[in-house]
This record gives structure tokens, C-alpha cells and sequence, in this order.
């Protein structure tokens, strides 16, 4: 399994000299970086980019910040339509959607707002769904030790629309299943009915 600490981030580079890389970056496309428009760019890009991978400067730990509850309750809890908002690792566009997470207690609940927070802590990361998946999946099954842990997200990727295939209406879904989801098909029907589209 891995590991459930954030993942240290490379050494923090001069931001004069990453905002020259975008102003390069402008050249190489065919840019005026000295046009009125650009001006200010290679500093909104950095400004941009560090928020949305500020996953990698969050712990777990303190995220969590032993916000655990004994509680005499041993039912599905389900947070569901969670959005979510990552860059994709292999072309630095965006991927968007929403997670659906559960997990069945073991006597022992988390703080409701801490599961949509640590879906954003792994998602401004530059990832691959799949991966951002079983990190979610992972870590509420490390730090809650409860019974079971299932993680369902369904994402668009601008790598997809924009570019390569340009299929404008793909929507890719990465589940990871733990303890009695993986184990107990009725366990995992119930979560997959309680997430699925309700009609208007």
C-alpha cells in the first residue's frame, strides 16, 4: 500500500526563474510575451499552477488532525458528488468531475468535511485518476481503520476534448474497493445503487 504522507515536493524553484520558463514557453508558441495581454501572465501561470498542486505541500495528518469519533455505528456512510478538479501528469490539462466515497465504520467515524478535503488534497497533485483513486481509497482505510472503504469517481479529460481523439462527451470511471466492499458483493451493490444517477 502506499504511503499515506504527502509526498514531498521537489525543492522550490526562484519564481523569477519559473516565470521566465513561461515567458519562454510564450516564445515558443509563437507569443509576444512584451504584448499588453502577457505582460503579467508568467506571474498569474506560477500563481495558478502552485495552487493547484498545493496537494503536495498537505499533510494527512494534519488534515485529519485526529478528528475521530467513537460512535456506536457500524451502517454505510457515503459522501457523494464530491467535485474534484486535477491536471492530468502527462499533458498538464485538466481533468474534472465528481468522487463518491464510502466507508462502513468500525465504531469509529471521521469529521464529515475531512473526506471532500482529502479528496482535494490528492486531486491538486498532477496526477492520473486511477492513482488519485487509490490514494483516497487508501488513506481512509489507513487512517479510520473502519470496515470497509469504496471510492467511484467519474472525470472529463481536456487531454481527451481538446486534443488526440476530441471526444467531446467521454467520461472515464476508476473505482478501488477495500475490506467489505471488495469482499461482499452486496455491500458493493448498495454503495453502486446509492451513487447512481437519480432522475429528476
Amino acid at each position: 500500500m502506499s504511503s499515506t504522507k504527502s509526498t514531498t515536493a521537489p525543492p522550490r524553484s526562484d519564481r523569477g526563474a519559473a516565470e521566465r520558463l513561461i515567458h519562454d514557453l510564450l516564445l515558443e508558441l509563437g507569443e509576444d510575451p512584451a504584448r499588453d495581454g502577457l505582460l503579467k501572465t508568467p506571474a498569474r501561470v506560477i500563481r495558478a499552477l502552485r495552487f493547484l498542486t498545493e496537494g503536495y505541500r498537505k499533510d494527512v495528518d494534519e488534515l485529519f488532525n485526529d478528528a475521530f469519533f467513537q460512535e456506536d455505528y457500524d451502517e454505510m456512510v457515503v459522501v457523494r458528488d464530491i467535485e474534484l478538479y486535477s491536471l492530468c501528469e502527462h499533458h498538464l490539462l485538466p481533468f474534472f468531475g465528481k468522487a463518491h466515497v464510502a466507508y462502513i465504520p468500525d465504531r469509529r467515524i471521521v469529521g464529515l468535511s475531512k473526506i471532500p478535503r482529502l479528496v482535494d488534497l490528492f486531486a491538486r497533485r498532477l496526477q492520473v485518476q486511477e492513482r488519485l483513486t487509490k490514494q483516497i481509497a487508501e488513506t481512509m482505510m489507513a487512517k479510520l481503520a473502519p470496515r470497509g472503504v469504496a471510492v467511484v469517481i467519474e472525470a472529463r479529460h481536456l487531454c481527451m476534448v481538446m486534443r488526440g481523439v476530441e471526444k467531446q462527451h467521454s467520461l472515464m470511471t476508476t473505482s478501488h474497493m477495500l475490506g467489505a466492499f471488495r469482499d461482499a458483493q452486496s455491500t458493493r451493490m448498495e454503495f453502486m445503487n446509492l451513487i447512481a444517477p437519480r432522475s429528476a
